[in-house]
């Protein structure tokens, strides 16, 4: 029997509001997590990406604001701007028209401004550690009234380089403050954290066991290094994603890869870690509006983020572990819609995902681009040699069509390299026949000609080389 939203005792402002925004019934996590925040118990809720974490917490912690009250009540600490920027949007969802007021404190933006608009004391701020302890030394921000701290993408916090900023923020509050945890990953680190942040919390978890959503679909695709751009050039090409996010690991690498990107004609843009809060903010709306196909971020960048429409995450570089892989496969297939993640690996980082397979209890299929399809690779094999037989199988006098797939060109290209070193005596050099009685020689100039066009286009992506073939 499902539970609803009155059940639960949410206040009939926030269930007109939660109507409008279409949003009819709570999701597992909202009903088992809100109880127990709505009795002030200390928390830590771990649920899939996805599932409805931020209004969990949200509506508990906004039916405990007193608008009469001119004091700061509700801290939220995340790990990164857009996350933060994403949950004010949500705050501000279900507070507009009325007397809660919100505000962010997010470092990369002017703090002045910021000092300036907290003289108007909002009841709910969402803040990264750095700016909040900033504002916290200039004794411009006070937490001694605030009634429930929470720290969405708990374990991300404390991960990245901010552990004393986060603990000088907890310490600030009082020990009497409610204090909740959110994360759909919880490491051992995390779990010792909160044991001195929590008192006898209340752990929630929603099929632990089910780590990534049922209605992901796990691919990977293996190419060489030098391939992986043209790679996801033709899987973008096949697929046409209406919106993707691509995740890279090396964030020096990220202006090099969208110009790479942009050259081979894709529609991208990245989510720079140094960029101004404003062209960070551009971005996100830009891509939200679907003005761009493909977004491409670090794990950082994209930690928690929820993008309407988002259908389809390629991996351009393996996660460096399986928390990384839930998180940014947990950027589609959202609240029970379908999504598709797919790995650009080579065979050297296969391992990687076998790993990620074990660990996660899920299935990551290999599969191979073939005639305008994802197909499993031993099809794609199976394939390859009709392609040759068929070849094999022309009379001498006649060129390989130049119709069809590439990946039938190719097969072609193949083929005739084959019958190259095989019968020097049929090679061709350009629309020319060997003289009578010199096959030798001719056999040995066809194959010096096709060194040096390999040894020029050696690296190349395939696109390039047809490209080249065609004005031959």
């Amino acid at each position: 029997m499902s539970t609803s939203f009155e059940q639960l005792q949410i206040d009939q402002t926030y269930l007109d509001k939660l109507q409008q925004l279409g949003i009819e019934e709570p999701t597992p996590i909202q009903a088992e997590g809100i109880p127990v925040l709505k009795q002030g118990k200390d928390a830590i809720i771990q649920s899939q990406t996805g599932t409805g974490k931020t209004l969990a917490y949200l509506l508990p912690a906004l039916e405990r604001i007193d608008p009469a009250q001119k004091q700061l009540q509700v801290l939220v600490v995340v790990p990164t701007r857009e996350l933060g920027m994403q949950i004010m949007q949500e705050i501000e969802k279900l507070t507009e028209g009325g007397p809660i007021r919100s505000q962010s404190l997010i470092g990369g933006a002017a703090i002045v401004r910021q000092v300036e608009k907290l003289r108007l004391h909002p009841h709910i701020v969402v803040g990264t550690p750095g700016r909040l302890l900033e504002l916290m030394k200039i004794r411009k921000l006070t937490l001694h009234h605030v009634k429930i701290g929470i720290v969405d993408e708990v374990d991300q916090v404390f991960e990245l380089g901010s552990m004393q900023d986060v603990e000088s923020v907890l310490k600030g509050m009082l020990k009497s403050s409610q204090m909740v945890f959110v994360s759909a990953t919880i490491p051992p680190s995390t779990e010792q954290a909160a044991g001195r942040w929590l008192k006898e919390p209340v752990i929630i978890k929603i099929n632990p066991n089910q780590r990534t959503a049922e209605t992901l679909e796990h691919m990977y695709v293996v190419c060489q290094e030098r391939e992986k751009i043209d790679t996801l050039r033709r899987l973008v090409r096949l697929i046409k994603p209406t919106s993707a996010i691509v995740f890279i690991n090396v964030t020096d690498d990220i202006a090099q890869v969208v110009g790479k990107l942009q050259y081979v004609g894709l529609s991208v843009e990245a989510l720079y870690g140094e960029a101004s809060k404003q062209d960070r903010a551009k971005v996100m709306g830009n891509f939200r509006e679907g003005k761009f196909q493909l977004l491409l971020a670090t794990d950082v960048a994209a930690r928690g983020l929820d993008i309407e429409g988002v259908t389809h995450v390629f991996h351009l570089d393996p996660a460096t572990n399986a928390e990384y892989y839930l998180h940014r496969v947990g950027r589609t297939g959202r609240m029970g819609r379908q999504g598709t993640t797919i790995s650009i690996v080579t065979s050297k980082e296969q391992f990687i995902l076998d790993k990620f397979e074990k660990q996660l209890g899920i299935t990551i299929s290999p599969k191979a681009m073939y005639e305008g399809r994802l197909v499993d690779p031993a099809q794609d094999r199976s394939a390859a040699t009709m392609r040759s037989r068929r070849e094999a199988a022309r009379p001498s006098g006649a060129a390989p069509t130049r119709s069809g797939s590439a990946s039938e060109r190719d097969g072609a290209a193949e083929a005739g390299a084959v019958r190259t070193s095989a019968a020097p005596s049929d090679a061709r050099a350009g629309a020319g026949t060997a003289a009578p009685g010199k096959p030798a020689a001719a056999g040995k100039a066809v194959s010096k000609a096709q060194r040096e066009r390999e040894r020029k286009s050696k690296g190349a992506p395939r696109w390039l080389k047809e490209k080249q073939q065609n004005k031959e």
